[in-house]
């Protein structure tokens, strides 16, 4: 078993979401890795950026944090750290090919990363919705020049969504219940996603009796 390092490495390649957020308001700094001016919502940056952010079960979660901080907090050694962002760069670009093979481009991702016998290994899902942003390479250009939004797949519209509906994760606040129809948009998009990765047809399970779905895998794995 990997112990994990308590932060997750996230790598941009494009300036959207949160970050184009914060570019929006005003700051040209992110995790200590400064931006240029004059960059547009959805714009390519000039290579791919790293933003970590922290990954604790206690204290704050999530919270941006720089590669000075990290080293400052003993939260990896400078030789570890010199890994991981080699790592995650690694990755990032194999992943890019792979989207791009697909007709998609690989936006951004977060990665984590463990320890085991001293020896570093990626951890948890990679490349996944839940951890990654992709934009359909087809009329990416065209859109961008107009100022249009990207077509695009990832759980963004869902983040977005939850913050049309007053919900940003903050303390006491409650989420707001999701309507069939917002659940179903879900689902239809990680199934297209699916399908472009890997270049098969998705085919759903029978959801009558979870439970007893579930109860038969379990079984059948411990079994095996």
């Amino acid at each position: 078993m990997c112990e994990g390092f308590p932060v997750e490495m996230i790598v941009r390649g494009y300036l959207c979401g949160s970050a184009w957020r914060a570019y929006k308001s005003g700051v040209r700094e992110i995790c200590g890795v400064k931006l240029p001016e004059g960059m547009r919502e959805n714009e390519r940056f000039p290579e791919p950026i790293i933003t970590p952010t922290t990954k604790a079960e206690i204290g704050e979660h999530d919270a941006d944090i720089s590669k000075e901080e990290i080293l400052a907090q003993g939260l990896a050694t400078p030789e570890e750290y010199a890994l991981l962002e080699q790592y995650t760069l690694a990755l990032f670009k194999r992943g890019t090919e792979m989207a791009a093979e697909r007709g998609l481009i690989l936006v951004d991702t977060k990665y984590e990363f463990g320890k085991h016998n001293g020896t570093i290994y990626l951890m948890d899902e990679i490349h996944t919705p839940d951890s990654s942003r992709y934009f359909y390479s087809e009329g990416y250009q065209e859109r961008f020049e107009k100022g249009e939004p990207q077509k695009q797949l990832s759980k963004e519209f869902v983040r977005e969504w939850l913050m049309d509906n007053g919900f940003q994760g903050k303390e006491g606040q409650q989420v707001p219940e999701m309507t069939d129809e917002i659940v179903t948009g879900i689902s239809e998009r990680y199934i297209e996603l699916y399908e472009h990765i890997t270049g098969e047809t998705f085919v759903k399970e029978n959801t009558e009796d979870i439970a007893a779905r579930i109860e038969k895998n379990v079984t059948e794995w411990l079994t095996k």
